[in-house]
């Protein structure tokens, strides 16, 4: 479905502009540019995730590779420098480019001769593979490759000179230990010849970086060059790994990933009817689903490890709020409800006053639990897991902990989270806490603070009261408690209506009084499988999200016109919070409003034909995903992380939904 000529890939602007992205299922990834430059802090080779799915660190960055044929050396490489020099302009030697499932293929001319090359990881470890294969020749192309490394954070940038990291030869290769006690790491082939190196390059420019305002200027050290001659129709398979003993057996290793996409694929066919008739971007966002589920190692000696779901590629983790939100679009629609099984019991360990953690920080620090809808949203993905597979050994299991988060939420929990007996609403906030989705932050200060009674939040809480009393007759208990506390908070919910907009306010009860800035959260009051609006008002609100916030791929999170409204998500980091929900257009957003516009039109094919312009943009930014926002304004360019768990899984979920 993917597949570019020498249009894309031989423009740089073009091809720096396609990102690719393989993954490990542990957290760690490798990610670069379709022209082989690097552009991010996060491009890389190998991100190895130590502590899964965090603790991810680049070990190798690229490799610099010059290809000689009949007698003519060409660079196959490309680098962006400091001083605004691009040196070498291997992007030109680049015939095509394309995904074979999640793996990036190139395939360089190199006179008449064709040179392949394919990028893809070791599921369950961190190991890449990138294998050369001579597809075309009268003779033999020798290969000579600059292995780059690092090791940091992925969030940082280097200055390597006066850093000396141990570089020395092995077995098949060479070892390199950045400093004492660090993980080593392997680079590896059979066949090559290795030579031992130790100089740093200085000043690569990295260009979405400093349009986001950011460091923009990087090191790597060359550590040593691999040399090796290719007969027509042979390969070489060169590995990068973070592990003792990666296997060197390439067509091995490449029969291991495509067995691994073969069975996600076959798995959601199984699962999917649909399936059989779904367009080539459907599969395609399947392979990117499988992409976010990610093992979660133990946090101690006596917990087993777990499953998660990562947030976005290439700088999230696994985020509370992302992965119930993510969970049934990316396992229960692709056949893995063992996987949604695992991942819901993983969550529950952490569930800590009623509340699930936001997130996990780095370093092993404790979680976050500064959020006031990721519980509402764990209920929720309970129940659709339990719709799907009709577990009830877990619901039985997951009760308690269910009750527990009610009666949490009843009497109140951190941040202001609590009923308020007036009205039988779900109040939240205090100053300095971003407790929504909308949770950006400039330094300090919550650019979106919603204190009060955010309408999504209430819509959730609805939502889960009603789920609970389907739980509690599923399972023989006492439901007349929960119906009744719903039927309360329905009627109270009857106060989020403004009647000269014909929608729904945004907050009620904050500092200022009910806020009529018209966002994209009461969607949710349509969209979830109980809502608390009479249909007259459900078409209010989808009427006036479609007039005003839908764009080609996702809602803004403000209306053009408003005061606050910012159109274009770019500069600094604090300019950038500044506009990150109030106004860009969120992708995951789309999934809800076509739901909820079959809702309220019932016309299944108009609303799936919301989703469809997501296939053209598969093709470009994070290449077969789904970025994470777009701009507000024509032309509505994608920014934010290339590929998002959530923004992948809704599209999902929507599709397959409105069938």
């Amino acid at each position: 479905m993917i597949r570019f000529g020498r249009e894309i890939a031989g423009v740089l602007d073009l091809a720096e502009r396609r990102e690719w992205l393989c993954t490990n299922g542990l957290g760690g990834f490798a990610s670069g540019t379709v022209a082989g430059s690097l552009t991010r802090r996060y491009h890389g080779l190998l991100v190895a995730a130590l502590h899964p799915p965090l603790g991810r660190t680049l070990f190798a960055a690229k490799l610099d590779e010059t290809a000689v044929y009949d007698g003519v050396a060409r660079a196959l490489a490309t680098n962006r420098w400091a001083d605004g020099a691009v040196d070498p302009q291997g992007f030109r030697e680049i015939e095509s480019f394309h995904l074979d499932g999640t793996t990036p293929v190139w395939v360089y001319a190199v006179g008449d001769a064709l040179v392949e090359k394919r990028v893809w990881m070791e599921q369950g470890a961190n190991t890449t593979y990138v294998r050369y294969r001579l597809l075309r020749g009268r003779a033999p192309v020798a290969l000579e490759l600059k292995a780059l490394v690092n090791h940091r954070d992925l969030h940082a940038v280097t200055r390597g000179p006066g850093w000396r990291m141990a570089v020395t030869p092995v077995k098949h290769g060479l070892g390199v230990v950045a400093f004492e006690g660090a993980r080593p790491l392997l680079i590896l082939a059979e066949g090559a010849t290795a030579t031992a190196a130790h100089s740093w390059y200085e000043g690569y420019e990295l260009p979405r970086e400093r349009e986001r305002g950011l460091p923009s200027r990087d090191d790597h050290l060359h550590a040593g060059t691999l040399s090796a001659s290719l007969a027509p129709g042979a390969a070489l398979t060169l590995v990068l790994s973070a592990e003792a003993a990666p296997s060197l057996d390439g067509d091995a290793a490449w029969r291991r990933r495509e067995g691994h996409e073969a069975r996600v694929l076959d798995g959601w066919r199984r699962a999917r009817s649909a399936a059989r008739e779904a367009p080539a971007w459907i599969a395609q966002l399947v392979l990117a689903a499988d992409q976010f589920v990610v093992a979660r190692a133990a946090r101690s000696a006596g917990e087993a490890d777990g499953t998660t779901i990562v947030a976005g590629y290439p700088w999230f983790g696994d985020w509370g709020r992302d992965t119930m939100i993510a969970l049934a679009g990316l396992t229960l629609v692709t056949g893995r409800a063992e996987v949604a099984r695992r991942i819901l019991t993983t969550w529950a360990r952490f569930v800590d006053r009623g509340l699930l953690p936001n997130r996990f920080p780095d370093a092993g620090r404790a979680p976050e639990y500064n959020t006031a809808d990721a519980t509402l949203w764990y209920v929720e993905a309970i129940r659709a897991y339990h719709a799907a597979s009709g577990d009830d050994a877990l619901l039985r299991e997951l009760f308690p902990l269910l009750e527990d988060v009610v009666r949490q939420h009843r009497d109140g929990t951190r941040h202001g989270i609590k009923v308020d007996p007036a009205d039988g609403l779900l109040a939240a906030g205090e100053p300095g806490v971003q407790l929504t989705w909308m949770d950006a932050k400039a330094g300090e200060r919550v650019v979106t603070p919603r204190i009060g009674k955010p309408v999504e939040v209430n819509a959730l809480w609805y939502n889960a009261l009603r789920a609970m009393a389907a739980f509690a007759r599923r399972l023989g208990k006492p439901a007349e408690p929960w119906d009744q506390a719903a039927a309360r908070a329905q009627t109270g919910f009857e106060r989020f209506w403004n009647p000269p907009a014909g929608c729904c306010y945004d907050v009620l009860d904050g500092p200022d009084g009910p806020d009529d800035a018209l966002r994209p959260n009461q969607i949710f009051a349509v969209s979830l499988p109980e809502s608390p609006l009479p249909r007259e008002r459900q078409r209010g609100v989808v009427d006036a999200c479609a007039r005003h916030l839908l764009v080609s791929h996702g809602l803004r999170t403000l209306a053009p016109g408003h005061l606050r409204y910012r159109g274009r998500y770019a500069g600094s980091p604090e300019e950038r919070a500044d506009a990150y929900h109030q106004g860009p257009a969120w992708a995951w957003l789309l999934g809800p409003f076509a739901l909820a516009h079959l809702r309220v039109h019932g016309d299944a094919a108009a609303a799936r034909s919301f989703l469809a312009p997501l296939a053209d943009h598969l093709t470009d930014y994070g290449l077969g995903s789904v970025a994470e926002i777009f701009d507000g304004d024509p032309p509505f360019a994608p920014r934010g992380t290339i590929a998002q768990a959530w923004s992948v899984a809704e599209a999902l979920r929507a599709w397959h939904e409105l069938g």
